[in-house]
């Protein structure tokens, strides 16, 4: 038998991925700091970054989607 699907601390899990997403993008612009990295690399952390920043926005957009769903 399957399990109910619990959502209750679902806005909790996300609020915490956010700030992880948050402190690891923190810690990739002070590596771009490091002149030893090449180009290569540079535009590697960029692309990361940029990515983290779309699945901020899309972890906030959740929240206010679960937000919405407990009111209901």
């Amino acid at each position: 038998m399957a399990k109910p699907d619990d959502r209750s601390d679902n806005v909790e899990k996300m609020q915490r991925m956010i700030q992880n997403s948050i402190e690891n993008w923190h810690e990739a612009r002070e590596t771009l700091s490091n002149t030893d990295m090449s180009d290569e690399q540079r535009e590697a952390v960029k692309a990361k970054n940029r990515r983290r920043e779309e699945a901020i926005e899309n972890f906030r957009e959740e929240i206010k989607d679960e937000y919405h769903d407990r009111l209901e």
